[in-house]
């Protein structure tokens, strides 16, 4: 058994660890291609237990309070989306997402609230493409910081989960409510990824992620993670559940 603790650095909602950061701390436990579950708001700056769990899995615990699952996946994507750098920077240019209307501004990965180098300023927005899909796909450019670097000089793999959270977020609000006008959001509530490779930081990356399915409170959506050579490096698929608008800014 081991502990892990969210610093309030890593948060999505004021109060909650970011969805994508935590299943990353997870999923690597398990390796390259898991699963987590999260069952209720992951506390910040508290020790919390890691445990085996069923079918060779993990549970993350708070005392007697189940928190989050982790278990080995298959997830495998295909035809995901693949754009330049130059057009996902105009995507994230265009993002309709701003300290405005955000939920969560000062969200670690995609909040515009922070700053240069303490969040990840992931700000996924529609491409504006000839050809693009209806609903349309979100896309976003990514310059890894310094930061972010694992000891062996690549982006840690808890940040690789963390960028390919966010944007598909972005995806499902974009495809699915009107500007600032629903009393809904979404909150994550499962995400599977695999990482093939990871990026070093200051490579030119891009996300682009596509809205899939919507069964009653729940929606999918993909994403996808390309190196500055146009490589896949990791991809993921997020279950996105709907919830009251208060209960994410409040969380």
């Amino acid at each position: 058994m081991s502990n892990i603790m969210i610093d309030q650095r890593f948060r999505g909602p004021p109060n909650s660890g970011n969805g994508g950061y935590v299943c990353g701390l997870l999923g690597q436990q398990l390796g390259p291609c898991a699963e987590v579950t999260l069952h209720k708001p992951i506390p910040l700056d508290i020790p919390m237990a890691v445990r085996p769990g069923a079918d060779d899995g993990i549970e993350l615990c708070d005392g007697d309070v189940l928190l989050a699952t982790a278990r080995l996946s298959d997830l495998m994507l295909d035809a995901l989306p693949r754009v330049s750098f130059a057009e996902a920077s105009a995507a994230s240019r265009a993002t309709p997402f701003d300290e405005n209307n955000h939920d969560v501004p000062g969200c670690f990965v995609c909040g515009p609230g922070r700053a240069e180098g303490d969040g990840m300023r992931i700000l996924a927005g529609p491409l504006k493409m000839p050809d693009a899909a209806n609903p349309v796909p979100f896309a976003s450019h990514w310059l890894p910081d310094d930061n972010l670097a694992a000891a062996d000089g690549f982006v840690a793999e808890e940040f690789i989960w963390a960028c390919l959270d966010c944007p598909t977020g972005h995806a499902v609000l974009g495809g699915n409510f009107d500007e600032g006008d629903s009393d809904e959001s979404v909150l994550l509530g499962r995400m599977a990824a695999r990482i093939m490779d990871r990026p070093r930081p200051g490579e030119a990356c891009v996300i682009t992620a596509r809205q899939g399915a919507r069964s009653g409170r729940k929606l999918l959506a993909d994403s996808a993670l390309y190196g500055a050579a146009g490589n896949l490096l990791a991809f993921a698929r997020a279950t996105w559940i709907t919830v009251p608008r208060q209960m994410v800014v409040a969380q």
